[in-house]
């Protein structure tokens, strides 16, 4: 459940950095850095350790550790509480200490890696992807976008426009499914529709096998319109 949790970089290379960090404080100390696969880690089973440096967010879970450690015949750890650094320049929907999820959501908006030249891909249209769940802010996004420039094709809106009476999957879906899942006025009652196909991955196929190619050529002849206008 972290923030952005795609950005959280590889352990390999956190230990790497949280190591050069601690021996460029203190070098003559000897650091033991482990990988944790659960909550507790060594802490609950190393009898060798004695203090466990926890801050005024984390002390919960330091007196949790004692408790195990109590359960599994060890001594208790002291509890070293250490204030958290503020971060000065953090924003309003920012947390007020130095936090790596307020540093993962300040890199939106940045390359993760440098841009793939292909001398293949012509210069123009410049065509993006644009995915994401529902509220994920897709629709916000490609507002931003418009106003930039970009010319918007909305998948949703031709997904049903292929549906429409005289529209290019009309035909072949009612042929495939039907006269039962059309209205009284002639147009395809999608909830109908929708309640054949999902749950049955032969019959949801189907219809992909239909309505996609359609959606795609409408994109093509889009992206053209596009291209034509610069």
């Amino acid at each position: 459940d972290k923030v952005l949790m795609e950005l959280i970089e590889p352990y390999e290379l956190r230990a790497a950095k949280l190591r050069e960090f601690l021996e460029d404080v203190k070098p003559s100390l000897h650091y033991d850095i482990v990988p944790l696969v659960d909550p507790y880690g060594p802490s609950v089973t190393d009898p060798d350790l004695q203090c466990l440096v926890v801050s005024e967010e984390t002390r919960r879970g330091g007196e949790a550790v004692n408790k195990k450690r109590l359960e599994n015949g060890l001594p208790e750890l002291a509890l070293y509480e250490i204030l958290l650094m503020k971060d000065p320049e953090h924003s309003q929907n920012e947390e007020e200490k130095i936090s790596s999820s307020s540093l993962r959501q300040r890199l939106l908006g940045t390359l993760l890696q440098p841009l793939r030249q292909d001398p293949a891909l012509p210069s123009r249209p410049y065509v993006i992807g644009l995915t994401g769940g529902t509220g994920s802010g897709k629709t916000s996004i490609a507002k931003l976008l418009g106003h930039l420039g970009a010319f918007l094709i909305d998948a949703d809106k031709l997904g049903h426009a292929v549906y429409v009476p005289g529209g290019p999957a009309y035909e072949q879906v009612v042929a495939a499914f039907g006269a039962e899942i059309l209205n009284e006025d002639g147009t395809i009652n999608r909830k109908v529709l929708g309640a054949k196909v999902f749950g049955n991955q032969e019959r949801l196929k189907s219809l992909t096998d239909i309505v996609w190619p359609e959606m795609a050529r409408m994109v093509k002849e889009q992206i053209g319109e596009a291209d034509a206008q610069g």
